[in-house]
């Protein structure tokens, strides 16, 4: 599989130098060059090239497809962090309320841990600029915070109940970015991990957690893909190899200037004969389908959820000589029976594109399978069992679960829209963190006995008052049960971690619950891996 693997990915990063070392340039494209350089020299006023050159590589693109894009100098190292898995800081998570940096946590074994910098600190000033209560926007307190591992920084810390500010001295280190958001069992025998994106790290994070669940007696998996919007392709293929058999393919790509690359399992796998039930959404998209299409392609588990995002476009960066680069779309990738999922698109329409799912959601889809309308010269069998799937439209789960809407309402999103629910969150375990650490020493005491009081609520209906958001009972009694889940999950996070979160959550997720359902069902479980009679 390594050999495989590396194959896979190197000849994509050969195929990209080649082709940057052997260019070349046709009379259109040369016109374009000229007419800049006519423009440079000939103009009767003087010409910010730089802009003016950005700015035709960004209509440029436009015209392609609606992944192919520019990434300015300074964009570039932002937009690779989360993939690339560190960063360079100091080490917190924050928010920003009323104007204020509040500290929600601290990375364990960080700089800012290690200095003593605790939930709840507000930070007033970095170096000699003060930050709170002027209006500065979020990637500028970045910038400030944020630096070359082993560089200082120094700041200005006010904490509830200290009249004095504190001054902290923090040395900027090598902050991990993980994409792995939860690992736990649900029972004695299924385990449940969240992945949020992949990236460089993805693919160790996920065997790491998968073998302390084995070891705690994880026989079955949900691997939660809802809302992971994609990233390294290598990481989702090192994934997949992980459940199936030697020599099934995982995936291949094929473009106009890019032959034929090809990804096969490599059949030693830690997780071949683990049962697996995945879940997917709108939102699940490029990496997440190739991990859904491969595993439900060779019927290797069951997807749970609604129709994925349908990217199945693959890019590659192209770096500029001022240390910009673009993100060209090189080929498209095919799922193992063939399929791309890929939807379609307009050149050049990119806000069409982008309103898909808003689409889906006007013509019923999220409520119902049946309002999913794909053409049957997209059909597909599955390689297995021969069960229909389809192509050009994202990743069909084998087992559809509606959009809960049960408890949303026009009162509640204005609630969250207007950041109540999280600034309530945040001044309520602010002030009392103490006594809840003393009175729910861990996680599972939490998620077991804490419930949101009605002297929480009430301050929701205050703030929502001053900030002049008419109170609804009607809907406000619809939407409590919702309400009170997302504010103690919220405020589970900000008490101990992300995992804690998403187990509330969870509670309620219907996705989530049906796939639970499924995986301890078996006969449910293969007989949604069996084709309909009419199919055979």
């Amino acid at each position: 599989m390594k050999k495989t693997l590396v194959i896979f990915i190197a000849g994509i990063i050969c195929a990209g130098v080649s082709q940057a070392q052997n260019l070349t340039i046709s009379k259109d494209v040369e016109k374009v060059a000229i007419t800049m350089a006519i423009i440079e020299n000939s103009y009767v006023d003087s010409v910010d090239t730089k802009k003016l050159s950005e700015d035709v590589i960004k209509a440029a693109l436009e015209k392609l497809d609606p992944h192919s894009s520019y990434i300015s100098t300074d964009e570039l190292q932002r937009m690779n962090e989360p993939l690339d898995g560190n960063f360079e800081g100091i080490g917190i998570s924050f928010n920003i309320m009323r104007d204020t940096l509040f500290v929600i946590e601290t990375i364990s074994g960080g700089p800012s841990e290690r200095v003593g910098l605790q939930p709840g600190d507000r930070i007033i000033a970095v170096n000699d600029s003060i930050i709170a209560g002027r209006n500065k926007p979020t990637t500028e307190i970045m910038s400030l915070l944020r630096g070359k591992k082993g560089t200082e920084v120094r700041i200005k810390v006010l904490r509830r109940n200290n009249p004095n500010l504190i001054d902290f001295k923090i040395i900027r280190d090598k902050i991990p970015i993980y994409s792995l958001e939860a690992a736990y069992m649900v029972n004695d025998s299924i385990g449940y991990i969240q992945l949020s994106r992949f990236g460089a790290t993805t693919f160790k994070e996920f065997k790491d957690a998968c073998k302390k669940l084995q070891d705690k007696g994880m026989k079955r998996l949900i691997l939660d893909l809802e809302s992971n919007g994609g990233g390294y392709m290598e990481s989702a293929i090192y994934i997949v190899n992980e459940f199936l058999k030697q020599r099934q393919l995982i995936v291949y790509t094929e473009g106009k200037h890019q032959p034929r690359l090809t990804a096969d399992a490599f059949g030693k796998g830690t997780l071949n004969d683990t049962k697996l039930v995945i879940m997917i959404n709108e939102r699940s998209a490029s990496a997440s389908e190739i991990v859904a299409g491969a595993i439900q392609d060779w019927d290797r588990g069951v997807i749970v959820g609604r129709r994925s995002f349908a990217k199945g476009l693959v890019q590659q960066q192209r770096e500029l000589p001022d240390g910009s680069a673009i993100r060209l779309t090189v080929a498209r990738y095919y799922t193992p029976s063939g399929r791309s999922i890929q939807k379609p698109y307009k050149y050049g329409d990119s806000e069409a594109y982008q309103l898909d799912i808003l689409d889906r959601y006007n013509k019923g889809e999220m409520m119902s399978a049946d309002s999913i309308h794909l053409s049957d010269s997209l059909k597909y069998k599955t390689l297995v069992n021969k069960r229909t799937v389809y192509g050009g439209g994202g990743i069909m789960p084998d087992q559809f679960v509606p959009m809960d809407t049960t408890y949303h309402s026009n009162y509640m999103s204005k609630l969250v829209y207007a950041g109540i629910v999280n600034q309530t969150v945040l001044n309520e375990v602010d002030i009392h963190r103490k006594q809840y650490v003393e009175k729910y020493p861990d996680a599972a005491s939490f998620i077991k006995d804490f419930t949101i009081s009605d002297e929480i609520l009430d301050k929701v209906k205050q703030a929502a008052d001053k900030e002049k958001i008419e109170f609804d009972e009607d809907q406000y009694n619809k939407s409590l049960p919702l309400l009170k889940l997302q504010m103690k999950a919220l405020m589970g996070r900000d008490l101990f971690n992300n995992e804690t979160l998403l187990r509330i959550m969870n509670s309620e997720n219907e996705t989530y619950q049906k796939a639970v359902e499924i995986i301890q069902d078996t006969q449910l479980y293969n007989s949604l891996l069996t084709a309909p009679q009419e199919d055979k």
